[in-house]
């Protein structure tokens, strides 16, 4: 959620500080923001016994914040250098721009942390996995390839063998909260919440942003890239979610995990397709096969970087369309795909002076999440007419230049 443009070429840059950002990443980035609104503000399941998966569920959890992730990757892979990566003085002073900017998220996000809403606040997960991929900015796509591949690999199941261990701790090395500013006084219980215990495990999401490194190094402004990442972003998250659900389903890896919880009752077939997040994962290496939202395996991994690898692909393609038909078709998204900082923050906020409250007279779930929805297309729009830079967004970039030791100014 960093600063995410205009829409007469893919190619233009936003202004002299910001570098070439392709309109096609925006727009993904500001589908990722939709979606995790509805996520906060629509049901994932039905009020049944059943937990019966709405389709908000089905199409939105897990992925989109791993789109998120991904697209991080992505923004740093652009600001950096895109397909040729930074080397010597560059790549220290690149560094230390992303340092300071992961600053700024971690201090919007910690204070976030503090307002009472039933939203998990990704932003300081966010800023740690911009301090955790800097050892890998200075390589270069081979290099790349080879990381990505062990850390989806093995960072899953290096995280089944030590998670146990954090929660047999007393007290547990975990939150049952969003990150705050008071947590930095409990850091073990921080740090195990963060990489391996919390709602985003960045010790597995690192592999989001590697793969997003990897697309940002692409030539993304030729035309079978995109096309490359839609069909083979499509083939990978097929092919994960195809093997998961037969691990669990026809394979016996659903019934052998169902035996193993503590209620037997536990609508365990709806939470595979929705959301495995604070489910105990332990006891049971059918854990590992399971490619469920939210579960951090292996094949979760797989299928939510290739479905962010097939939105990236389409994005960029529907921008060159918009760029041979000389229509601005991506503005609704890039628009508030630029300035997702702030518009997240800010949903968050709203979502806070809502919570335990009924809502207004007159308003329904849908109703909400299409106020904030607009709301966000226009404002998103409004500014990327502009020419503006969303104000979080503009600190964010401040500090970015600040690191390298460049005069921040104002766009």
């Amino acid at each position: 959620m960093t600063s995410r443009s205009t829409a007469a070429s893919s190619k233009t840059a936003k202004g002299p500080a910001a570098g070439v950002r392709l309109a096609g990443i925006d727009a993904a980035r500001g589908l990722a923001l939709l979606g995790m609104m509805a996520t906060h503000l629509l049901p994932t399941f039905e009020s049944n016994a059943a937990l019966t998966p709405t389709w908000v569920g089905l199409t939105f959890s897990g992925r989109a914040a791993a789109l998120f992730a991904v697209l991080a990757g992505i923004g740093l892979a652009l600001s950096t250098g895109k397909q040729q990566p930074p080397d010597g003085p560059a790549l220290t002073a690149a560094r230390r721009g992303i340092a300071m900017r992961a600053l700024v998220i971690a201090v919007v996000g910690l204070t976030l942390g503090g307002l009472d809403v039933n939203v998990a606040v990704i932003l300081v997960h966010y800023a740690v996995l911009f301090l955790c991929v800097l050892p890998f900015i200075g390589l270069r796509v081979k290099a790349l390839c080879a990381w990505a591949a062990g850390w989806i690999l093995l960072s899953p199941l290096i995280s089944f063998l030590l998670r146990p261990w954090l929660m047999a701790s007393e007290p547990p090395l975990q939150l049952s909260h969003n990150p705050g500013w008071e947590d930095l006084t409990t850091p073990g219980q921080l740090l195990g919440d963060l990489f391996l215990t919390g709602y985003y495990p960045v010790f597995q999401w690192i592999s989001y942003l590697l793969v997003g490194l990897i697309i940002g190094r692409l030539a993304l402004t030729s035309a079978i890239v995109p096309v490359l990442l839609l069909f083979g972003g499509i083939a990978a998250a097929a092919f994960a979610k195809v093997l998961g659900t037969a691990a669990m389903e026809q394979w016996g890896g659903r019934a052998a995990l169902q035996d193993i919880l503590t209620d037997p009752n536990y609508p365990l077939a709806s939470l595979l397709q929705v959301n495995l997040a604070g489910v105990r994962q332990e006891g049971s290496w059918w854990w590992l096969a399971s490619s469920a939202p939210h579960s951090g395996t292996t094949l979760d991994l797989l299928h939510t970087s290739g479905v962010a690898a097939a939105v990236v692909g389409l994005c960029l393609l529907v921008g060159r369309l918009g760029q041979w038909l000389a229509l601005d078709l991506l503005l609704p998204l890039r628009g508030p795909g630029a300035m997702t900082l702030t518009l997240y923050t800010a949903h968050v906020c709203v979502v806070a002076s809502f919570h335990l409250k009924p809502l207004p007279v007159g308003w329904t779930e849908d109703g909400m999440y299409f106020a904030h929805a607009a709301l966000a297309i226009v404002i998103g729009m409004v500014f990327a007419v502009l020419k503006w830079r969303g104000p979080l967004e503009w600190l964010a970039h401040a500090a970015n230049q600040v690191g390298r030791h460049q005069r921040a100014g104002i766009r």
